[in-house]
């Protein structure tokens, strides 16, 4: 039986999937983390977790977020999320303008790529950084 939760994929096919592939995939990661990030810091009323989790995966707070992690990302994760950003899009959700929606494309992008590599060490590095405040100390 195949294991859906350790995907192999050459370097090839990595290369090969297209921007809003990575995109979907990292859609579910990026929501599962947030979902689990919510969880761990004590919400427990279903209504406050998916209202917090909305506020938290929603375009604009997605944008937000990849522009505080872009400092911090290697010249090849950067070619990642400008694939991302560049991904040709039809439809953009109401309460998004386009720029953060190509922004959100992007973080999710580069989420999908790092899962699909299995490196949850450098999601959760980067993760990490989204959800500490400027000043330092983690919320939640």
């Amino acid at each position: 039986m195949r294991d859906y939760f350790d995907i192999q994929l050459t370097p090839d096919q990595l290369r090969a999937m297209s921007s809003l592939a990575l995109a979907h995939m990292g859609d579910c990661v990026y929501e599962i983390l947030v979902r689990g990030w919510l969880c761990s810091g004590g919400l427990e009323v279903n209504k406050n977790l998916h209202r917090e989790t909305v506020a938290l995966v929603r375009a604009g707070a997605q944008a937000d977020a990849l522009d505080k992690i872009l400092p911090l990302l290697t010249p090849e994760e950067t070619g990642v999320v400008h694939r991302g950003r560049n991904a040709n899009v039809h439809m953009i959700p109401k309460g998004a303008s386009r720029g953060e929606y190509r922004k959100a494309t992007a973080l999710e992008a580069l989420f999908g790529w790092l899962y699909l590599q299995h490196k949850t060490e450098r999601i959760n590095q980067l993760f990490d950084a989204i959800m500490t405040p400027a000043g330092g100390e983690e919320d939640a």
